[in-house]
């Protein structure tokens, strides 16, 4: 099945280079280009992407609010965000992940990377593996923020112990594969924990469990920060 992606980016060359690269890809093809937030709202209302590739600092309204917008709205539960940002504000990043992102980039990312990175997405995982992703969410998505949590601590009730574990481990950025050398399982069942703790949380996909796990206190962050 085709990948359709949206790119959402105020540079138009930036946006012609990615255009050009994800539709080299058989398997990927751009279905929309926005030079805005409030563009790619629309245009993912009305082009139902699988991914949309989203800049933070545009004109207007920006990338955070565009993926708060989009996040947001359950007729678009089955469009994925994926944040491209150079690193420069951790924080906004972080926003964007609570706000419901499925990952992000560097600016500077290989084509391989990048395009690995969209397959990712769309197969409803995160990117949230780096190590600089570990130490991001590690400082930022524990601490207190004007945000309504995604899910009440005593919700973690409902999760098994095996499912809290696992839980657990993604939330520090392990793979599947990891988890599942570390703990004995296959990937497999591993990727079904996951998405059993998805749907008792209401997580709408793996960054936001992860959001979840911080908020809730089921992972809290290095006293180093």
């Amino acid at each position: 099945m085709t990948i359709r992606v949206l790119l959402a980016d105020d540079q138009a060359l930036l946006r012609a280079t990615f255009r050009i690269l994800i539709d080299s890809d058989p398997d990927m093809t751009v279905v929309a280009e926005a030079a805005d937030g409030q563009q790619a709202v629309e245009l993912t209302h009305q082009h139902r992407p699988d991914v949309v590739l989203m800049d933070i600092r545009m004109p207007s309204t920006d990338g955070l609010a565009a993926t708060s917008g989009i996040c947001a709205r359950t007729e678009l539960s089955g469009t994925r965000v994926l944040i491209l940002t150079t690193f420069e504000n951790d924080e906004n990043v972080a926003m964007a992940l609570r706000s419901g992102a499925s990952g992000f980039l560097g600016k500077d990312v290989g084509p391989d990377d990048l395009l690995a990175g969209i397959r990712t997405v769309a197969a409803g995982d995160s990117l949230l593996s780096p190590t600089a992703t570990r130490a991001l969410i590690s400082r930022f998505l524990a601490s207190p923020a004007d945000h309504v949590p995604l899910a009440a601590p005593e919700r973690l009730a409902l999760l098994t112990e095996r499912e809290r574990e696992v839980m657990a481990l993604a939330a520090l950025g392990k793979s599947n594969h990891e988890i599942a050398d570390q703990l004995v399982l296959s990937p497999l069942t591993v990727r079904s924990h996951i998405s059993r703790a998805m749907t008792k949380l209401h997580a709408r996909d793996r960054a936001q469990l992860v959001v979840i796990a911080y908020q809730s206190g089921l992972v809290r962050p290095p006293l180093d920060g």
